[in-house]
């Protein structure tokens, strides 16, 4: 019964969870933008509290490792590393886009042959984003990509997909293909990591706490300043 503090900063939405056994115990999210530096350490202690409270013992950490904001990311992962290393417990990556399709295969009941788009912005009309099926497995591997009128086109010739997360608008304004299906309101959280970081938990599934880097698939790209140098 491993007790697991969970880390999810890869967009928008800051949110850390503290669950157990299939069930989660604490859990604190901010959805009002790109805070993670302010929020990230508050919801952290607060979680610790509340487990040195009860006397929990931290069993691993778990951290949303991408793709998405490349600040976020770095935030996330630089807190998780700081906290597996100080109380000697294990660190656990999932992947961003992974945690999203649990989320909606939890909470939607499709048939066998529907395959899981989401989709994270990467800015202009172009997202993070993989197709999976219904057993978790990659039918399109994790990458970025430039949606057009012709995004998908192979499989959804094929097969019913669902798209969904807030890259997914998108593909709505331009995809119009009757075996697209869209679904609204889907956010990566610290709550819904719960099935995954167990799993990778029970099959001992670790990452380095040193070395490991953020899923980023394309390489940061700094804007230039507006602002007029006098």
């Amino acid at each position: 019964m491993a007790t697991i503090l969970n880390i999810e900063t890869s967009t928008e939405v800051c949110s850390v969870a503290l669950t157990q056994d299939g069930g989660v115990l604490e859990h604190h999210e901010n959805y009002d933008g790109p805070s993670h530096a302010t929020l990230l350490n508050v919801y952290i202690n607060d979680v610790l509290q509340y487990a040195r409270t009860r006397e929990l013992t931290i069993d691993a950490i778990a951290v949303s490792m991408g793709p998405g904001s490349y600040t976020g990311l770095r935030i996330g992962l630089s807190e998780a590393k700081g906290l597996a290393f100080g109380l000697g417990v294990p660190l656990i990556g999932i992947n961003t886009l992974r945690l999203m399709t649990t989320s909606v295969m939890f909470s939607e009941f499709l048939d066998d042959d529907v395959l899981y788009a989401p989709m994270i912005d990467a800015r202009r009309m172009e997202v993070y984003t993989a197709v999976y099926d219904q057993s978790l497995d990659e039918v399109l591997e994790p990458q970025s990509m430039i949606i057009d009128a012709q995004s998908f086109a192979d499989l959804l010739q094929r097969r019913k997909i669902l798209f969904f997360g807030n890259g997914s608008d998108k593909v709505a304004e331009v995809l119009h293909h009757e075996n697209a299906m869209f679904k609204q309101g889907v956010k990566p959280v610290a709550c819904d990591m719960l099935a995954l970081a167990e799993k990778a938990y029970r099959e001992r599934d670790f990452i380095d706490v040193a070395y490991s880097t953020p899923l980023y698939l394309k390489e940061f790209q700094a804007t230039k300043s507006r602002k007029k140098v006098l």
